[in-house]
Order: structure tokens, then sequence, then C-alpha cells
């Protein structure tokens, strides 16, 4: 870094040094050569003249000043010349450097007007100039996916209002039928309640979601970091799961490394763990297997959570952490959320100093998660 600059530092050096240069050599060729040589003769008689004519002075008298104020101030003189010259030099070079400064704020405003050609600066400013294309290619990837993501985002709340209106027709559906018929049998009302009860919890996720839509980018701190039982929480989420599991006849085999320590939020690292267990149980294919594995690798906790569902293609990978992002462009209702599950763990555990990660092997889908491990002293 520190050598990024030294061609536009010589430059400005070399253009100091010439001007002094060109200054003391145009000071003492005026003085020796012109005034001294050329021009002597004819400048004494112009000051003895003007001395005589003008202010009345004997010849006498304007031989003592041209002694006195000319030939015994040569030096001085000589002195002033260059330092004026000097002036005028160093004036040329601020010039210069102000066009340099005029280049660069004509290469800003062109940022700034998003124009698509690269900026062009002059040799001495090409680390400005990389600089400025580096942000100018930063900025147009950051509108690219802000456009992106807010399209994702309009799409989402097109789905979600239409997922919506599905549970809460059956809801109004089911709840009329017992209102208006009084005289169902115990079983036909109890099936018709347990129906509507699973489309209002249905319709209670899908508004958690609406409500993680607006919340996500307001509440993004770490919170209160302490030291978590690692090991401890995921056994407990592992065992918290074992309903949906058996919903979808899958097998969870947790293998999980007693005593590990990670410092954190409690309550956000098992929205982490929750989320990504969530993806896994919508994704699964039935009576597949649900993996938890956790274990110490150097100074780290990697957590890998891993299930037999569908295959996520290689382009895809790197999207499914992006906000509003959705595998399954069917939306079915069961495994259609807002994709905001897998951008909100990503957001958490970068907070926390850690790196999630999905791989797949066309069968096996795992997410990885590493933490640094807490051994009693600062994370």
């Amino acid at each position: 870094m520190k050598g990024k600059y030294t061609r536009l530092k010589l430059k400005m050096l070399l253009m100091v040094v010439l001007g002094t240069i060109i200054a003391g050599a145009v000071g003492i060729f005026l003085l020796e050569v012109v005034i001294d040589g050329v021009l002597q003769d004819p400048f004494a008689r112009f000051f003895l003249w003007a001395s005589q004519t003008l202010f009345g002075q004997t010849q006498e008298e304007a031989l003592n000043l041209y002694q006195i104020y000319i030939r015994n101030n040569k030096s001085e003189i000589l002195t002033v010349c260059i330092m004026v010259l000097m002036l005028v030099a160093f004036y040329l070079a601020l010039g210069r450097f102000t066009h340099w400064l005029e280049d660069i704020r004509a290469a800003t405003r062109r940022l700034v007007e998003e124009q698509d050609d690269p900026v062009v600066l002059p040799r001495e400013l090409s680390p400005i100039q990389d600089d400025l294309n580096a942000i100018r290619v930063q900025l147009a990837t950051r509108e690219r996916s802000s456009k992106e993501a807010e399209q994702r985002k309009g799409d989402l709340v097109a789905f979600l209002a239409h997922d919506l209106k599905t549970p809460l027709t059956s809801v109004v559906g089911y709840l009329t039928l017992l209102h208006d018929d009084p005289g169902l049998d115990p079983e036909r009302r109890a099936k018709f309640t347990g129906i509507a009860l699973d489309k209002a919890l249905r319709l209670e996720e899908l508004l958690g979601e609406f409500f993680d839509i607006t919340k996500m980018d307001l509440d993004s701190g770490a919170g209160e970091k302490v030291p978590i039982q690692l090991s401890m929480l995921l056994e407990q989420l592992a065992d918290e799961f074992y309903p949906l599991f058996a919903d979808k006849n899958l097998t969870c085999a947790p293998n999980i490394q007693p005593h590990l320590v990670v410092r954190g939020d409690p309550d956000k690292l098992a929205r982490v763990f929750d989320n990504v267990l969530r993806n896994a149980v919508s994704y699964s294919i039935p009576g597949g297997t649900v993996d938890v594995l956790a274990k110490a690798v150097g100074s780290r906790a990697e957590i890998t959570i891993q299930d037999e569902g569908l295959e996520i293609p290689e382009g895809e990978l790197a999207n499914i952490f992006e906000k509003f992002y959705r595998l399954d462009a069917a939306r079915s209702t069961r495994t259609g959320g807002a994709g905001l599950g897998l951008a909100i763990a990503k957001e958490i555990v970068e907070l926390h100093g850690g790196t999630i990660r999905c791989e797949n092997n066309g069968k096996l889908t795992s997410f990885i998660i590493s933490l640094p491990l807490y051994r009693g002293g600062k994370v």
C-alpha cells in the first residue's frame, strides 16, 4: 500500500526539482548575461537618465545611487528573482496537481452518474483509477443484487398473499360448517376441527414469515454474548423436532461431541439450528434420515446437518442463503416459505464470527456451520 503512489510522488518531486533548477538557471542568466552582459550599459544609462531627468539628480548623485542600489545588491536582486521564478514554477506545478484533482473529480462524477465505461486516469493516478473502477464494479453489483432482492421480495409477497388465502379459506369453510350444523356427529366435528386447526397453524406460520420480512433488517445485532453449551442445545433441538420427524417418517441420528461450548446469543443461535433443521425436514424424502453431527475441529466447533432429499443444482448452491430465495419453484404449500430461514441463519452465524455453507453430492445435502469455540477467554 505504501508504494502505490510512488510514480505520483516521483513525478511531483521531479516537477519541483526541475522548476527549482530552471528558476535558478533563468535567474543567473538574467543577472549574468542580460543585466551584467547585453543590457548592462543600456540599463546603467537608463538608470542614470531616469535619476537625472525624472528625479533631478546630478550625474555624480545618479552614479552613487546606481552603486548603492544596483551594484552593491546584485546577490539580493538575484535571490529575489530566483524566488519569484520559483513561485512561478511552483504555481505551474500546482496547476498540474489541480488538473489531476479535476480528473479525479470528473471520474467520481462518472461513478455517481452510473456510466458503464471504465474510469481512465493518467498513469500517475493509476492506483486511484484501479480503486475507482473497483468501486464502480461493487456499486453495479450491489445495485443489481438490490434490484434482484427487491424483485424476489415482491414475488414472495405475492406468493405468500396467495398462500395465505388457501388456509384462510379452509379455516373459514370448516368453521362455517361447524357453526351451521350443530348436529354433526362427534367424529366429523373432531375431524373438521382438526383440519381447521392445522390450517390455522399454517396461517400463523405464514404470518410469522411476513413479520420476518419487515423485521429482518431491523434486528441484526448479535445480542448479548454468553457461554453456551452447544452440545446440549443441539440435543435439545433434536428432541424438540421429534414430532416433525415422526410426521414425515424421518429418522434423526444425532452424533454430537460432548462439552462443546461457544459464546453467543442463545436465542439467535437456537434460531439458526431451528431454521436449518426445518429446511432439512421440508426437503427430505419421506422415510429418510436427518443427521445432526457436531465436533471440535481445531479452535472451532463444526456442526453438520445432513438430509436425504431434493438435489440442489451446483449453480443454485450460491443462492440458497440469499433473502427471499426458494429452491422449489412450484411453491408447494408444504415447503413454500418466504425464503428467509437460511438467509437469517447466515446473518446470525456471521455475526458470531462463524461461517455456513451448503454441499450437495446428488443424494445428500449438508449444511456445515462453523463457530469459534469458547475456551474461557475472549472469542
